[in-house]
């Protein structure tokens, strides 16, 4: 498989394996060793950044083990794939420090992966977090989603 046909794969395999269903392993399987991180928060290389990610697939199932995603749209261009998703879940953890409010939440979600040799080498994920904090209350008394 070519790093062209295979970059909207592993770029699923990440978020359903991985954010949706919690299974760190996957960063193993679909992450280059060398693998760059752009995520606000959690930029790194290599073994680092692979943890971050970790890190994150952990928080969000602590916050939220019920969430799904959903990819609305997708494209795929050459070693490039990018997504644009739904994120459902409900607060029933810790949130950015907070205790859970036991509210929903629904927010967009974009993510785009670049690949070499078959593995992912850089990611950029920019997930509505203002939208999380207000949706679950964080800030205040903002209403859930209908």
């Amino acid at each position: 498989m070519t790093a062209t046909s295979n970059a909207l794969d592993l770029l699923t395999r990440l978020v359903k394996e991985g954010f949706e269903a919690g299974g760190t392993d996957v960063c193993d399987e679909v992450l280059a060793d060398d693998f760059v991180e752009h995520q606000f928060g959690a930029e790194a290389q290599g073994e680092q950044a692979k943890e971050h990610v970790k890190a994150m697939i952990r928080d969000l199932q602590s916050m939220a083990p019920d969430v799904s995603f959903t990819i609305e749209d997708a494209v795929e261009d050459g070693d490039v794939a990018w997504a644009r998703m739904t994120v459902h879940g409900t607060n029933t953890g810790p949130l950015f420090g907070r205790p859970s409010s036991g509210r929903p939440f629904t927010i967009t979600v974009f993510d785009s992966v670049r690949v070499a040799d078959g593995r992912v080498v850089e990611h950029w994920g920019v997930p509505d977090r203002f939208a999380v904090l207000v949706q679950t209350g964080a800030l205040g008394g903002a209403p859930a989603p209908a």
